[in-house]
């Protein structure tokens, strides 16, 4: 710990709204570690999330920490009370991201605290994971973690903090033994061999999810955030969200008026949040309420179809200046691979309808090396942008277009978990040609590192042996990546790049994820034929 790093964070606290500080007196304390930056970190809602509901146990003082890179190696402290990690009794990471992975080695190593699970015991914090990597694989990261959440915290949390309160200062090992025996709580140490149910709330206006702090110091720090639904009925066959977080729920219209009555006391902006924010079935009656009530709105991705005139306008009057779409992909034939439900006519009235609402800049999101993907379907991502452009310019004179592409990777647990992924090369190859192709007509292109991309797939489709890369990587670098895994021989062309026989074992069998059995063999069967 430095001064630096408590000045830091006396700053940060002094700008934030609805900061938790408690006495640890009596209680257990959680530092809550997101594995990234504050400025992302603190703009995930489900941290906030986490925050209020371990906050809410009498029993527990929760405080937030994060990782900064600009520390160098500097042991991370919590922001509420400036402690060391290794004060805490938990520690309980929220993982989102696959290449966040290797942070986690590098903070339990900073704080000094024994990376895997077998050198700890009740002298050291406890350590649990949870989020949407653990809930679709979390066979990597095994060997770090005492346990894991497989699911949603809301039905998970209240039951492990009465467990924990009371047996954290006795045997280790009769602890585990006592959470093993949780629903969606997998402890490797202690695991029967059955295979761990995903948990998920059942009524989302039981646990209302809204921004619990407020700051400037996020990329979403001018809005407050409102979760208005959780999971996806469209079912893209790629898509880890709409299988990790099934079935479709929708809070009620009265729990979200609630939500930005309060959320309006705070900020003038409110970012509506959810995969399928547009499928709320009181969408057209929600939007206009709220800018009644004086709210300007922000919702972070649009469906391409169905796209409401009503909601677009709402979200223009309150000040959107872009519009997202995801098409995904550029022809109809992979669209129709991938599951994706909508036409090229569908995109294309999409750009028209959100530019005659006076909006300017769109964006859109294709994937590249999805399966069975040629050039021509790249050449069809091609022409599709520039007609796009095409009506941006003649019904918005000056209006910007820009690109986000991102490789595809095989997610456990979706029906596409089989497959490969396309080797960079190839990705690199069709990245040109999309660049080539677009931005001399002034259409600007973001994209993923197809290399980092295939890094990202070793760890979603992983077991338990990369945990020996994770802890032992020298630098965090592609050079880096590349001497860990031949030192530990991981066969990276196996994990990435090779498809796999689906009566084979996976190494995420231990989870169930409520899908129905033969459901994915079903959806992947469609895909290919």
């Amino acid at each position: 710990m430095t001064w630096q790093q408590v000045e830091k964070a006396r700053r940060r606290l002094s700008r934030e709204q609805g900061t938790v500080i408690k006495d640890w007196g009596g209680r257990v304390p959680f530092a809550l570690v997101y594995p990234n930056a504050y400025y992302l970190g603190m703009s995930n809602l489900g941290i906030h999330a986490l925050y209020k509901l371990l906050n809410s146990h009498d029993k527990v003082v929760a405080e937030r920490a994060f990782w900064e890179t600009e520390d160098g190696q500097s042991p991370p402290v919590s922001l509420e009370s400036q402690r060391p990690l290794a004060d805490f009794a938990v520690i309980a990471f929220s993982i989102s991201y696959e290449l966040d992975y290797f942070n986690i080695a590098r903070i339990l190593k900073a704080s000094g605290i024994p990376l895997y699970a077998t050198d700890r015991d009740q002298r050291h914090p406890l350590l649990i994971a949870g989020g949407p990597c653990v809930m679709a694989n979390p066979m990597p990261l095994s060997p770090f973690f005492d346990c894991l959440c497989i699911g949603e915290a809301e039905p998970i949390v209240p039951a492990i903090l009465p467990i924990i309160a009371e047996g954290i200062g006795a045997n280790r090992s009769d602890l585990l033994k006592a959470l093993s025996l949780l629903p969606g709580v997998y402890v490797p140490q202690h695991h029967s061999g059955k295979p761990v149910t995903r948990q998920w709330a059942k009524n989302l206006d039981d646990f209302p999810v809204a921004s619990a702090i407020l700051t400037p110091d996020t990329e979403l720090g001018n809005l407050y955030l409102i979760e208005v639904e959780r999971g996806c009925n469209w079912g893209c066959r790629f898509c880890l969200t709409s299988q990790a977080f099934h079935p479709m729920r929708y809070r009620s219209l009265d729990s979200l008026i609630t939500q930005a009555e309060e959320g309006l006391k705070y900020r003038r902006r409110l970012g509506l949040v959810g995969a399928a924010v547009f499928d709320h079935p009181q969408i057209e009656e929600l939007m206009p309420k709220l800018s009644q009530m004086g709210a300007e709105l922000s919702i972070s991705s649009l469906r391409v179809a169905p796209l409401s005139g009503v909601v677009l306008r709402e979200l223009a009057k309150g000040g959107a200046r872009t519009v997202t779409l995801a098409p995904e992909a550029g022809s109809q034939r992979l669209r129709h691979v991938i599951k994706k439900g909508i036409s090229e006519d569908d995109i294309l009235k999409a750009i028209e309808i959100v530019t005659e609402q006076g909006i300017k800049q769109v964006k859109l999101y294709f994937m590249i090396g999805l399966p069975s993907e040629t050039d021509e379907d790249i050449e069809r991502i091609i022409n599709l942008s520039l007609e796009c452009k095409r009506i941006l310019n003649n019904k918005q004179p000056g209006g910007r277009l820009t690109l986000n592409i991102a490789p595809f990777v095989p997610k456990a647990g979706t029906p596409f978990q089989w497959l490969p992924m396309a080797q960079p090369p190839t990705l690199n190859r069709r990245l040109s040609m999309l660049k080539s192709g677009l931005m001399p007509k002034g259409i600007k292109i973001k994209a993923e590192s197809p290399a980092w991309s295939q890094v990202q797939g070793v760890l979603a489709r992983g077991d338990a042996k990369l945990a020996g890369v994770l802890a032992n990587i020298e630098e965090i670098s592609l050079s880096g990546w590349r001497k860990a895994v031949k030192k530990y021989r991981v066969d990276v062309d196996f994990y990435a790049h090779q498809q796999w026989d689906i009566k084979q074992k996976l190494p995420w069998d231990v989870i169930d994820s409520g899908t129905k059995a033969g459901q994915l063999e079903l959806e992947l069967g469609r895909a290919m034929a």
